[in-house]
């Protein structure tokens, strides 16, 4: 697909945080922002990944890369990382919260521990980056972009700490908006629908081991180059909800307004497929 990679200069020299940014969704943004002039930091647990990303990004767009070894869920290396950062760019424009994990198990299976990694990770890790980041955000105007799911919209079987965490991003994020009014800073939940991530590959299990799981075969399932592109689109219109879904807008509003009806017409389609193939 043909982009129009430096029709706009809404980024170029901007800062750029993307948390969980050496796979997935968090790479393809980060090159997405990259050949738009953006300068990055990436915050991920992989120091191979995050050293050979920002070579990427130096060799293929002239980027001015930094990534660092951070574990969201560790407020104290947060702050570390954030101040690091705004001591060598200055300051934050756009942070991304994208760094996340999820589970496979029924919520009657799953020990407390698993729901407290899952929200320590996917809820506190965002609140972590968000509350380290918005003094520089605010002095400059800029922008946080929050990865949420559809499940927010469609809840999924098997993935009540995934599911729960998700929700609660939006309870924070819907919050935090509304303080922000007339701030200049903007806040955009993103939404994506079944994504080709590596996501599926350490996935917590009830005992909160980790296994590897098959990909969900429900519907188109999404390039990250394709929900970057969106996120990008979005982020350059300063919306304020991106909703990517791989379930139609009726499927939607079936799940929200007539919860029943979606269980009993949706749902034994993902038990169906999950049993055949797994989840993504």
């Amino acid at each position: 697909m043909y982009r129009k990679v430096f029709a706009s200069k809404v980024f170029d020299r901007k800062v750029v945080l993307i948390t969980g940014g050496c796979a997935g969704i968090g790479r393809a943004l980060a090159e997405r922002m990259a050949q738009a002039g953006a300068r990055l930091v990436i915050f991920d647990l992989d120091q191979n990944a995050l050293d050979g990303l920002v070579q990427h990004l130096a060799d293929h767009h002239n980027a001015d890369a930094l990534g660092l070894r951070c574990d969201v869920s560790d407020v104290i290396a947060v702050q570390q990382a954030v101040a690091l950062m705004v001591e060598r760019f200055g300051g934050i424009d756009v942070l991304v919260n994208n760094a996340g994990i999820t589970h496979r198990s029924r919520v009657a299976d799953t020990h407390l521990g698993v729901f407290e990694r899952i929200m320590a990770v996917n809820f506190y890790g965002a609140l972590h980056c968000t509350q380290a980041a918005l003094p520089s955000l605010l002095a400059r105007r800029g922008q946080i972009i929050v990865l949420s799911s559809l499940s927010q919209y469609a809840p999924v079987p098997d993935r009540g700490a995934y599911n729960a965490s998700k929700h609660a991003l939006h309870g924070l994020f819907e919050t935090l908006r509304s303080e922000l009014t007339d701030t200049g800073v903007n806040v955009m939940l993103v939404c994506p629908g079944y994504t080709a991530t590596d996501l599926r590959k350490n996935v917590l299990v009830g005992d909160g081991s980790t296994a590897p799981q098959p990909a969900l075969t429900m519907g188109r399932v999404a390039a990250p180059q394709d929900v970057a592109e969106a996120i990008y689109q979005g982020a350059l219109k300063r919306r304020r909800l991106l909703v990517l879904s791989n379930i139609d807008w009726r499927a939607r509003l079936v799940a929200r307004w007539f919860p029943r009806l979606f269980e009993h017409l949706l749902l034994p389609r993902l038990a169906s497929s999950r049993s055949s193939q797994g989840a993504s």
